[in-house]
Protein backbone atom coordinates (compact mmCIF):
# COMPACT_ATOMS: atom_id res chain seq x y z
CA UNK A 1 0.00 0.00 0.00
CA UNK A 2 1.82 3.34 -1.59
CA UNK A 3 5.15 1.68 -0.64
CA UNK A 4 4.66 -0.42 1.88
CA UNK A 5 4.51 -4.55 2.04
CA UNK A 6 1.56 -4.41 5.18
CA UNK A 7 -1.48 -5.83 4.84
CA UNK A 8 -4.54 -2.94 4.13
CA UNK A 9 -5.93 -1.96 6.98
CA UNK A 10 -9.89 -2.54 6.89
CA UNK A 11 -12.20 0.05 8.19
CA UNK A 12 -13.35 0.28 11.52
CA UNK A 13 -16.79 0.40 10.49
CA UNK A 14 -18.81 -0.23 6.89
CA UNK A 15 -22.30 1.30 7.49
CA UNK A 16 -24.39 -0.51 4.81
CA UNK A 17 -27.77 -0.32 4.10
CA UNK A 18 -30.15 -3.57 2.66
CA UNK A 19 -33.33 -2.73 0.87
CA UNK A 20 -35.32 -5.82 0.32
CA UNK A 21 -37.11 -5.27 -2.57
CA UNK A 22 -39.70 -8.04 -2.59
CA UNK A 23 -41.07 -6.44 0.73
CA UNK A 24 -41.25 -2.20 -0.61
CA UNK A 25 -44.53 -1.06 -1.60
CA UNK A 26 -43.49 2.17 -2.34
CA UNK A 27 -45.06 3.62 0.28
CA UNK A 28 -42.80 6.52 0.35
CA UNK A 29 -42.65 6.69 3.85
CA UNK A 30 -38.83 6.28 3.66
CA UNK A 31 -38.82 9.31 1.68
CA UNK A 32 -40.65 11.61 3.42
CA UNK A 33 -39.34 10.57 7.16
CA UNK A 34 -35.72 11.52 5.38
CA UNK A 35 -37.21 14.89 4.62
CA UNK A 36 -38.09 15.53 8.26
CA UNK A 37 -35.21 14.53 9.46
CA UNK A 38 -32.77 16.13 7.13
CA UNK A 39 -34.60 20.09 6.89
CA UNK A 40 -35.66 19.06 3.37
CA UNK A 41 -38.09 21.84 2.51
CA UNK A 42 -41.34 21.78 0.52
CA UNK A 43 -41.02 21.80 -3.41
CA UNK A 44 -41.75 25.26 -4.37
CA UNK A 45 -44.95 25.35 -6.46
CA UNK A 46 -42.51 25.96 -10.22
CA UNK A 47 -40.38 23.10 -9.26
CA UNK A 48 -40.35 19.72 -11.44
CA UNK A 49 -38.94 16.42 -10.75
CA UNK A 50 -35.62 17.99 -11.99
CA UNK A 51 -35.32 20.63 -10.16
CA UNK A 52 -36.55 19.85 -6.43
CA UNK A 53 -34.35 18.70 -3.65
CA UNK A 54 -34.71 14.95 -2.81
CA UNK A 55 -32.74 12.74 -1.18
CA UNK A 56 -34.16 9.71 -1.55
CA UNK A 57 -35.88 8.75 -4.25
CA UNK A 58 -38.56 5.72 -5.11
CA UNK A 59 -38.42 4.66 -8.27
CA UNK A 60 -41.46 2.29 -10.33
CA UNK A 61 -39.38 0.14 -12.38
CA UNK A 62 -41.47 -2.11 -14.92
CA UNK A 63 -39.91 -5.38 -14.68
CA UNK A 64 -40.92 -8.56 -16.69
CA UNK A 65 -40.68 -11.60 -14.13
CA UNK A 66 -42.11 -13.99 -13.04
CA UNK A 67 -43.81 -11.74 -10.65
CA UNK A 68 -45.89 -9.55 -13.33
CA UNK A 69 -45.53 -5.84 -10.84
CA UNK A 70 -43.29 -3.34 -10.92
CA UNK A 71 -40.64 -2.95 -8.73
CA UNK A 72 -40.32 -0.13 -6.30
CA UNK A 73 -36.85 0.99 -6.02
CA UNK A 74 -35.85 3.76 -3.24
CA UNK A 75 -32.52 5.37 -4.14
CA UNK A 76 -30.30 7.19 -1.98
CA UNK A 77 -26.72 7.78 -2.19
CA UNK A 78 -24.87 4.81 -2.70
CA UNK A 79 -22.06 5.36 -0.46
CA UNK A 80 -19.54 3.97 -2.63
CA UNK A 81 -16.45 2.59 -2.02
CA UNK A 82 -15.01 4.17 -4.98
CA UNK A 83 -17.21 7.23 -5.25
CA UNK A 84 -16.56 9.02 -8.62
CA UNK A 85 -18.21 12.09 -7.22
CA UNK A 86 -15.02 12.96 -4.66
CA UNK A 87 -12.64 12.72 -8.04
CA UNK A 88 -14.57 15.77 -9.92
CA UNK A 89 -15.00 17.99 -7.02
CA UNK A 90 -12.65 20.74 -7.22
CA UNK A 91 -13.05 22.06 -3.75
CA UNK A 92 -12.86 19.22 -1.95
CA UNK A 93 -17.14 19.57 -0.53
CA UNK A 94 -17.08 15.71 -0.48
CA UNK A 95 -15.58 13.43 1.97
CA UNK A 96 -15.16 9.94 2.16
CA UNK A 97 -14.29 8.73 5.57
CA UNK A 98 -12.27 5.40 5.49
CA UNK A 99 -13.15 4.74 9.77
CA UNK A 100 -16.60 4.92 8.68
CA UNK A 101 -17.72 4.41 4.82
CA UNK A 102 -20.01 7.03 5.08
CA UNK A 103 -19.53 9.53 1.61
CA UNK A 104 -20.13 13.41 3.38
CA UNK A 105 -21.47 16.04 1.44
CA UNK A 106 -19.70 20.00 2.76
CA UNK A 107 -22.71 22.39 1.61
CA UNK A 108 -20.86 25.46 2.86
CA UNK A 109 -17.54 23.98 0.20
CA UNK A 110 -19.72 23.46 -2.51
CA UNK A 111 -19.81 26.05 -4.87
CA UNK A 112 -22.73 24.15 -7.51
CA UNK A 113 -20.54 23.56 -10.00
CA UNK A 114 -22.81 20.39 -10.37
CA UNK A 115 -19.34 18.36 -11.90
CA UNK A 116 -20.47 15.53 -8.79
CA UNK A 117 -23.96 15.12 -10.79
CA UNK A 118 -22.88 14.54 -13.61
CA UNK A 119 -20.60 11.95 -12.06
CA UNK A 120 -22.65 10.26 -10.27
CA UNK A 121 -23.73 7.07 -12.28
CA UNK A 122 -26.70 6.77 -9.70
CA UNK A 123 -28.39 10.39 -10.19
CA UNK A 124 -28.77 10.31 -6.13
CA UNK A 125 -27.90 14.00 -5.83
CA UNK A 126 -29.98 17.27 -5.74
CA UNK A 127 -29.12 20.91 -7.19
CA UNK A 128 -30.43 23.80 -4.60
CA UNK A 129 -32.43 25.85 -7.30
CA UNK A 130 -34.30 28.00 -4.65
CA UNK A 131 -33.80 29.32 -1.45
CA UNK A 132 -35.50 27.14 1.12
CA UNK A 133 -38.86 28.03 2.60
CA UNK A 134 -41.60 26.47 5.03
CA UNK A 135 -45.07 26.77 5.26
CA UNK A 136 -46.02 29.20 8.56
CA UNK A 137 -44.84 27.27 11.85
CA UNK A 138 -43.06 24.76 10.32
CA UNK A 139 -39.68 26.29 10.69
CA UNK A 140 -39.88 25.70 14.39
CA UNK A 141 -40.38 21.95 14.08
CA UNK A 142 -36.99 21.72 12.25
CA UNK A 143 -34.41 19.35 13.33
CA UNK A 144 -31.45 21.37 15.08
CA UNK A 145 -28.96 18.73 14.77
CA UNK A 146 -29.23 19.00 11.07
CA UNK A 147 -28.06 22.99 9.20
CA UNK A 148 -30.33 24.36 6.35
CA UNK A 149 -28.53 24.40 3.00
CA UNK A 150 -28.82 27.12 0.67
CA UNK A 151 -29.29 27.80 -2.98
CA UNK A 152 -26.95 26.77 -5.12
CA UNK A 153 -25.17 23.89 -3.56
CA UNK A 154 -25.94 20.13 -4.22
CA UNK A 155 -27.17 18.16 -1.40
CA UNK A 156 -27.35 14.19 -0.86
CA UNK A 157 -28.10 11.35 1.90
CA UNK A 158 -25.18 11.04 3.92
CA UNK A 159 -26.60 8.05 6.15
CA UNK A 160 -28.52 10.49 8.74
CA UNK A 161 -24.83 11.05 10.13
CA UNK A 162 -26.03 13.35 12.63
CA UNK A 163 -27.59 10.12 14.35
CA UNK A 164 -24.16 8.73 14.46
CA UNK A 165 -22.73 11.60 15.82
CA UNK A 166 -25.56 11.67 18.95
CA UNK A 167 -24.77 8.07 19.22
CA UNK A 168 -20.75 8.75 19.86
CA UNK A 169 -21.98 11.51 22.03
CA UNK A 170 -23.90 9.22 24.14
CA UNK A 171 -21.43 6.55 24.48
CA UNK A 172 -18.74 9.28 25.29
CA UNK A 173 -21.03 10.10 27.87
CA UNK A 174 -21.58 6.13 29.32
CA UNK A 175 -17.32 5.48 28.72
CA UNK A 176 -18.01 3.78 26.00
CA UNK A 177 -15.57 3.44 23.03
CA UNK A 178 -17.84 1.87 20.83
CA UNK A 179 -21.97 3.17 19.87
CA UNK A 180 -25.01 0.25 20.26
CA UNK A 181 -25.73 -0.49 17.16
CA UNK A 182 -29.47 0.83 18.09
CA UNK A 183 -28.53 3.90 18.22
CA UNK A 184 -27.92 4.44 14.86
CA UNK A 185 -30.54 4.03 12.78
CA UNK A 186 -31.21 6.44 9.86
CA UNK A 187 -34.54 7.92 9.89
CA UNK A 188 -35.86 5.72 6.66
CA UNK A 189 -35.16 2.37 8.02
CA UNK A 190 -37.03 3.54 11.55
CA UNK A 191 -39.72 4.88 9.27
CA UNK A 192 -40.67 1.43 6.80
CA UNK A 193 -43.62 -0.23 7.91
CA UNK A 194 -43.28 -2.78 5.70
CA UNK A 195 -39.73 -3.49 7.22
CA UNK A 196 -37.98 -3.48 4.12
CA UNK A 197 -34.75 -1.68 5.17
CA UNK A 198 -32.16 -3.22 6.98
CA UNK A 199 -29.02 -0.92 8.44
CA UNK A 200 -25.79 -1.84 10.43
CA UNK A 201 -22.27 -2.46 10.12
CA UNK A 202 -21.35 -4.61 8.04
CA UNK A 203 -17.85 -4.90 9.24
CA UNK A 204 -18.72 -6.74 12.30
CA UNK A 205 -19.78 -10.94 10.63
CA UNK A 206 -22.21 -11.09 13.14
CA UNK A 207 -24.68 -7.83 12.02
CA UNK A 208 -27.65 -8.82 10.14
CA UNK A 209 -26.64 -6.86 6.90
CA UNK A 210 -22.96 -8.70 6.49
CA UNK A 211 -25.26 -11.78 6.38
CA UNK A 212 -27.54 -10.34 3.60
CA UNK A 213 -24.40 -9.08 2.07
CA UNK A 214 -23.10 -12.69 1.34
CA UNK A 215 -26.98 -14.10 0.41
CA UNK A 216 -26.97 -15.21 -3.16
CA UNK A 217 -30.42 -12.80 -3.67
CA UNK A 218 -28.49 -9.46 -2.93
CA UNK A 219 -26.91 -7.39 -5.55
CA UNK A 220 -25.40 -3.73 -6.57
CA UNK A 221 -26.86 -1.22 -9.02
CA UNK A 222 -24.68 -1.27 -11.91
CA UNK A 223 -22.39 -3.58 -10.43
CA UNK A 224 -20.13 -3.85 -13.54
CA UNK A 225 -18.91 -0.11 -13.07
CA UNK A 226 -17.19 -1.25 -9.82
CA UNK A 227 -18.02 1.86 -7.28
CA UNK A 228 -18.71 -0.39 -4.75
CA UNK A 229 -21.75 1.10 -3.32
CA UNK A 230 -23.05 0.17 0.48
CA UNK A 231 -26.23 0.20 -0.17
CA UNK A 232 -27.43 -2.88 -1.41
CA UNK A 233 -30.99 -4.55 -2.45
CA UNK A 234 -32.61 -7.94 -2.59
CA UNK A 235 -35.11 -9.63 -4.85
CA UNK A 236 -35.81 -13.58 -5.24
CA UNK A 237 -36.77 -12.39 -8.62
CA UNK A 238 -33.42 -13.46 -10.98
CA UNK A 239 -35.22 -11.05 -13.39
CA UNK A 240 -35.12 -7.95 -10.96
CA UNK A 241 -31.42 -8.71 -9.94
CA UNK A 242 -30.51 -9.51 -13.49
CA UNK A 243 -32.38 -5.99 -15.03
CA UNK A 244 -31.43 -3.71 -11.86
CA UNK A 245 -27.49 -4.85 -11.55
CA UNK A 246 -26.87 -4.37 -15.20
CA UNK A 247 -28.98 -1.74 -16.13
CA UNK A 248 -29.84 0.07 -12.89
CA UNK A 249 -33.07 2.41 -12.49
CA UNK A 250 -33.39 5.32 -15.48
CA UNK A 251 -33.88 8.34 -14.20
CA UNK A 252 -36.82 10.58 -15.16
Amino acid sequence: MHGTTSAPTLPAHRYTLVVDLDRCNGCGSCATACAVENNIPPAPENSNERTGVVWLRVHDVATAGPSGRSTFVPIPCQQCEEPPCVDVCPQRAIEYDPSTGIVGQIPVRCLGCRYCMIACPYHARSFNWFSPEWPEGMKASLNPDVSIRQRGVVEKCNFCIQRLQAARAKAAAAGQTEIDPADYVPACVEACPSRALSFGDAADPQSEVARLAKDPETFRLLAALGTGPKVLYRSSDPTVRERLSRTGVTHG
